[in-house]
């Protein structure tokens, strides 16, 4: 009889539970051919019809020349195209949070005549693994990542309704709308826990001041709440009124037995600066007030002037964020500041405007900036003499070098340590035990929360926690059951192919001669295959801690 695991020991159990499982549905079938080249070509690529690639490559050369402008006006050269491989790493990390398995390089390696990095971007957009990534990557900016309120608030739901719209490809201005103006119960219209996340324990209703600044910054890209207390100074323009004015659209949000409404005879009143009283705030725009309805309840008028098509602040704010979620650093930073009025960088008008013009597609965003120059160039230098600066960086002349995210950096892990790809189809205790060895380990390594992306340098902590954590020395250790390094070592049918599977599942490339030989050679004074999966183990430890696996480039 099965019993219930000592509380002590429950993540053991759950590791040792999932190993069972993944034994039972088969999971090591066909290992061995993993570790080779296929032979067969695979068959039709998912895609888009041919007059839509066209017209998104249309798109993406334009956003080209204003950016080989800018690169003129500098005298900055651009570095040349980048490989297949680090292209589909680039894209995989950017969209699922990992980098790709072995499983997927190897199907990759049979389109023998395909756009790879267009088959694997396709791929991609129809993976629940990206919709739930980018569900979790916007929530962030929408609730934060705090549990609030559990008795008004389902932090879980939001990001299943989220991931079930991008998985749709929802227009975005559709989901903003949703989100802002949503009624209801917050367990059955999980778009209401935008606004019940800040339910306020002592006071009647929401918290509109929070509201206020993530309306302003999530779905505008500005940052108003700056003038909440007073007037701005250092020349802007924002006054304290702007900002309450903005508040006040949520005035009447109040929550009831039938869960989130508007109460028309609540008023929002807040006391300026400098006044003895407070005194009752209208509900007014900043910006645009011609774009405002006439009818409807405060928060339906609101939703409706956040999305119109001529508050292009709205189109800038999601140009910004899916470009620093492609990049790993925004067009304009802070993510969440971009100048109303301009000056803006290269690039950014453009895919405004287009995605504007094309009904708020999030995936043919998406399409178009991994489509430009910028997004497929390569990180280094081909000329020695000249290499890469920040000045080119700055301007885009080159990919930009950062540091994964955390939840990057676990995921990675993972998946490195798995030669088949973990997804949707991988056995639900697998993915259960990597969401917490992921969730754990952010914890320990530090995450910043809402997505700022701010490119910070590494700690010691950190490094240590690398090299001396659970997370990289348990998926590295000698274990043939569930370990990919285990596995290489003892089916590889020689050191040479053990080494190359090793780089591309961890660095997803092939090793260089010099590589190669090192390793190779290292391997060779194993005297049998069980010494050599403990030779293989010490490789994927040392590959692991190395700089290039923990740097999207």
């Amino acid at each position: 009889m099965n019993s219930a695991p000592p509380s002590s020991n429950w993540l053991l159990w759950l590791r040792n539970t999932a190993i069972l499982g993944a034994l039972a549905v088969g999971a090591f079938l066909g290992v061995a051919e993993l570790l080779t080249p296929p032979v067969a070509e695979l068959g039709s690529a998912p895609g888009l019809p041919k007059a839509q690639l066209e017209d998104i490559q249309r798109t993406a050369q334009a956003v080209n020349a204003d950016f080989e402008k800018a690169w003129a006006q500098q005298q900055i050269l651009p570095t040349a195209k980048t490989d297949d491989l680090t292209l589909v790493r680039r894209l995989s990390l950017a969209l699922t949070g990992s980098i790709p398995s072995l499983q997927e390089i190897r199907m990759l390696e049979s389109l023998k005549s395909a756009d790879v990095p267009q088959w694997w971007l396709s791929h991609l957009l129809s993976d629940r693994r990206t919709s739930d990534y980018l569900a979790e990557r916007l929530a962030r900016v929408y609730v934060g990542i705090e549990n609030g309120p559990f008795l008004m608030y389902r932090r879980r739901r939001l990001v299943d309704w989220l991931s079930d719209s991008i998985q749709q490809n929802r227009p975005y201005d559709q989901v903003a709308r949703a989100l802002i103006d949503s009624n209801g119960v917050w367990t059955t219209n999980p778009e209401v826990n935008f606004v019940t996340v800040t339910n306020q324990m002592n006071k009647k209703g929401p918290d509109e001041v929070k509201l206020a600044a993530k309306v302003s910054r999530a779905f505008l890209g500005v940052r108003i709440d700056c003038v909440q207390c007073h007037d701005g100074k250092l020349g802007s323009t924002w006054k304290q009124t702007d900002f309450h004015q903005l508040a006040a659209f949520f005035g009447q949000a109040d929550f009831s037995l039938n869960g989130l409404r508007d109460d028309p005879k609540q008023n929002y009143k807040v006391r300026y600066l400098g006044k003895m009283e407070d005194e009752k705030v209208p509900a007014k725009v900043p910006w645009k007030p011609e774009l405002l309805p006439s009818s409807g309840t405060p928060r339906e008028k609101l939703a409706t002037w956040v999305t119109a098509k001529e508050n292009k602040a709205f189109a800038r704010a999601m140009v910004n964020r899916m470009w620093a979620l492609l990049f790993n650093r925004p067009l304009v930073a802070p993510v969440d500041e971009i100048p109303l009025e301009g000056p803006f960088p290269a690039g950014m008008e453009l895919l405004a405007d287009d995605f504007i013009s094309h009904g708020y597609d999030m995936q043919r965003l998406i399409r178009v900036i991994v489509g430009t120059q910028a997004f497929q160039m390569s990180s280094q230098s081909s000329d020695p003499d000249h290499p890469v600066t920040v000045a080119a960086e700055n301007a885009w002349a080159a990919f930009p070098v950062t540091r994964l995210r955390p939840e990057q950096m676990a995921g990675s892990v993972i998946q490195a340590a798995s030669l088949s790809t973990i997804d949707a189809e991988t056995h639900v205790l697998f993915r259960l035990k990597r969401d917490i060895d992921v969730t754990n380990f952010v914890k320990r390594y530090g995450d910043s929360g809402e997505d700022t992306f701010d490119d910070g340098g590494g700690t010691i902590p950190q490094r240590l926690l690398l090299m001396n954590g659970n997370m990289i020395s348990n998926n590295t250790g000698n274990n043939p059951l569930i370990n990919a390094s285990t596995r290489i070592g003892m089916l590889s049918p020689d050191n040479a192919t053990a080494v190359e599977a090793a780089y591309l599942s961890i660095f997803t490339r092939r090793p260089t001669p010099a590589e190669q030989s090192h390793f190779t050679g290292l391997l060779a004074t194993s005297k049998s295959r069980s010494s050599r999966s403990i030779a293989m183990s010490d490789l994927y430890w040392t590959l692991m801690n190395a700089t290039e696996f923990s740097w999207n480039h």
